[in-house]
Parts: structure tokens; sequence; C-alpha cells
């Protein structure tokens, strides 16, 4: 079963979080939340508190299949700002393993030169750090091996693209369609 790792850091969006982690379980898809944190509590944007699965420095990165990243602020800003956390992103993109950012946090994907010429999407005011990416202004995006978010009114969407990438476009819509999404 493929292994997915929905990375927290303090700060957080909460529907983004929730949604994609809730969406990916009822796929079946194996899900590992990570706490950024020295802890396995992990607080968001609006004060809930999420108790993850593990830490990052103790997950294994070997047996995951692809990194996610909520947005929110500051808890893109702290997911950027995480030098263990941009080392396995960059070592995904070299192995074209899949990557997935939402709202805010594609900027990590940016700053790192990820999204030069290739389509990408974010929260309105963060298009200057994708650096180098073809703006679209989506609710959804896939350039390759990276699918990037518009914000948290998108979150089902982005969850169901990467459900599409795991399990087919027939699933994800057989999800969708049970989910009642539009």
């Amino acid at each position: 079963m493929k292994k997915i790792a929905v990375h927290l850091a303090e700060g957080f969006e909460e529907i983004e979080a929730i949604s994609i982690i809730d969406v990916l379980r009822r796929a079946d898809l194996d899900i590992e939340i990570v706490s950024m944190n020295k802890t396995m509590e992990v607080t968001g944007s609006h004060q809930i508190t999420v108790k993850a699965d593990t830490l990052f420095e103790d997950l294994d990165y070997d047996n995951i299949d692809m990194i996610v990243l909520p947005g929110g602020m500051p808890g893109a800003a702290n997911l950027k700002a995480h030098s263990g956390l941009r080392e396995q992103i960059l070592n995904f993109n070299d192995m074209k393993k899949p990557l997935a950012a939402i709202c805010a946090a594609p900027m990590v994907f940016g700053n790192l030169g990820l999204l030069k010429e290739k389509q990408a999407t974010c929260y309105p005011g963060f298009e200057d750090e994708l650096h180098g990416a073809i703006i679209t202004g989506e609710a959804v995006e896939e350039a390759g091996n990276i699918i990037t978010g518009k914000g948290a009114g998108v979150a089902i969407d982005f969850a169901l693209k990467i459900v599409e990438k795991f399990k087919g476009k027939e699933v994800a819509n057989e999800l969708g369609a049970k989910m009642i999404v539009q």
C-alpha cells in the first residue's frame, strides 16, 4: 500500500490538513501525520491542536511514497524554514516521487526551484514565492510529479487529485460522488 506523509507545522491550515487526511484515508491510502515539532501535538492557525502519528525525525522516508504540505500561516513558513524537510523534498524530486502542496505551502517548492517552467497555483499573494512557475490561478494543478492547490476552499478537490494519482480517476470520481463533491 502506498504511504503518504502529511506534514504539520505550527500554524497549519486546519481545513486543508484534516480534509486531505480524511479524503486520503477514505480512499484506503496509508497516511502518516508528521509533526514538525519536537512533540506529537501541533496547533493550527485557528488554535485547533492535532495529534500526529510520528515526529519528523522518526519517519523513514524510504518507506514514503509522497510528501504533502498543507498551507496556512505561519505553518507554510515553518515548513519552508525546516532544513530537514527541504532536504527530503529535494530527494523526492530527484527521484520523481510525488510532492503536493496547497495554499501558501507551494512556496516551499518554489523557493527550492522545483516549480520553474511548471504550471502551479497557490493562495493569492504568494505567487512571487513560486520562483519561475507558470502561475495559472486554477484550483488545482498537476505538473509532472508536483500537485499544487489554491487554498482551503479546494482542499477536497486537491485531495481527490492525490487519490487520482494513486488509485486512478474512476476511484477519485466515485469517492467524490459519495462525498457529494460538486
